[in-house]
């Protein structure tokens, strides 16, 4: 680790394709530590504190991993601003936590192609996130020469350069300014679709789900989860329903059984314009938030 100085940027680094190379079988794993992905960018150590913090794939972070990491950025940021080198698979989730419960100048980066490819970009993007740290005021994702703000951002393209966005739509202020433990507890994505098991939602709540998010049709219809749904919200489960169509978001107007705007007047909550993994970790640090309180 490099000496710190105030003000002085925290590139944490977590795994991810920025990190791949490819093994003896062509499979891209995470091999490359921050040192020489920093040389790789060419951002010198000395401008920098640089560590390695975990080394995954993020489609495997667990919650664990995930509180691991906010309290390694939490501690970073009494020295200045935070950079993560993340995987893009689940890293709208990740800056949903990091929005939600931290907040401050943490910039999230990545990449799209591996560290051996013919032309990488991760280099490029770590290099921007390093510099974007004087100008961010708020937990953000830059990535492809764009910063998006944290708070909204989802994963738009499986392979482009530009492979993040978020909707412009108001941050709320954030639920804590130090990390919760998010471990322990579940909400469970269940999915709306034609002919989906009614009995999904129960299912969920028997295998534990402290909160449910309803990947639902259009504008926040449920269909065949309704029932499921009226008797989560009626054992004082939180039930958020999220869209699973890319823009617009939800919108509670339409009646009968499974429609938003009856299921609305039972309680359930409105996603807005988030996503059903940006809605889970939202719900997901609401509950943690609560259960902390509870305990003190």
């Amino acid at each position: 680790m490099t000496d710190t100085t105030a003000d002085t940027p925290t590139v944490l680094a977590t795994g991810g394709t920025i990190s791949c190379t490819s093994d003896a079988l062509g499979d891209l794993v995470p091999t490359r530590g921050i040192r020489t992905l920093l040389d790789d960018a060419g951002v010198p150590l000395s401008s920098v504190t640089a560590r390695d913090v975990l080394r995954l794939d993020s489609s495997t972070m667990g919650l664990a991993d995930l509180d691991a990491l906010l309290a390694e950025i939490h501690a970073a940021r009494e020295y200045g601003p935070v950079v993560v080198t993340h995987g893009t698979d689940s890293m709208e989730e990740t800056a949903m936590a990091v929005d939600r419960l931290i907040g401050g100048r943490v910039v999230l980066t990545g990449a799209q192609r591996p560290a051996d490819d013919p032309s990488p970009d991760g280099p490029r993007n770590l290099r921007d996130a390093v510099a974007a740290t004087s100008r961010s005021d708020a937990p953000s994702v830059v990535f492809g020469g764009r910063r998006t703000p944290a708070y909204g951002v989802r994963k738009i393209h499986t392979t482009a350069d530009v492979a993040f966005n978020a909707p412009p739509i108001p941050r709320p202020a954030a639920l804590a300014s130090a990390p919760v433990p998010l471990d322990g507890l579940r909400v469970d994505v269940v999915a709306a679709y034609q002919g989906a098991d009614p009995a999904a939602v129960g299912s969920a709540l028997r295998a534990g789900a402290d909160g449910i998010v309803i990947a639902a049709f259009g504008s926040g219809n449920v269909g065949v989860l309704a029932d499921g749904v009226a008797d989560a919200l009626a054992d004082g489960i939180p039930v958020v329903v999220a869209s699973r169509v890319p823009a617009g978001g939800v919108q509670l107007v339409y009646g009968g059984a499974g429609g938003g705007r009856s299921l609305a007047r039972a309680g359930i909550r409105s996603a807005g314009e988030l996503t059903p993994p940006q809605a889970r970790m939202e719900l997901l640090c609401e509950l943690a938030v609560k259960r902390a309180q509870l305990r003190h």
